[in-house]
């Protein structure tokens, strides 16, 4: 019975998806070489405008880990955030976009947009700030 339970285990724990290896971008101009993980979480949970945060979709695995790892809260958690942010009028919800491609296509538009993509599409259009 053991020997199943393990087994069990051991089979499970092989389904479980990777977790995404975020690293955060801005423009390759931006005067920003390297951001802190608190400087980071600033931006992206309202408390600072000094840079345009662009997010990835709700259901987005790198998107989960992105704020567990920067922020240390769950995306639900950051969201209820925003909203609130945004019903008192203290602020508007980061712009959200479709993919790791559409990130680095709003960064590289935006000097003062700042972003998270996986590393595995880090290209030259974008300059990685933090590797949480």
């Amino acid at each position: 019975m053991k020997k199943c339970i393990i087994a069990a285990c051991l089979a499970s724990s092989f389904a479980l998806p990777a977790l995404a290896e975020v690293v955060v971008v801005v423009n390759p101009k931006a005067a920003e070489s390297t951001l802190s993980k608190d400087q980071v979480a600033q931006f992206f949970l309202g408390k600072s405008t000094a840079m345009t945060p662009i997010d990835q979709p709700d259901n987005a695995p790198v998107r989960a880990e992105f704020y567990k790892k920067v922020a240390d809260k769950d995306a639900a958690q950051a969201k209820a955030l925003w909203s609130k942010l945004v019903f008192t009028g203290k602020a508007t919800m980061p712009k959200e976009v479709a993919d790791n491609a559409a990130v680095k296509a709003a960064v590289a538009g935006n000097p003062k947009a700042i972003g998270y993509i996986d590393k595995s599409a880090v290209d030259a259009s974008v300059k990685v700030v933090l590797t949480p």
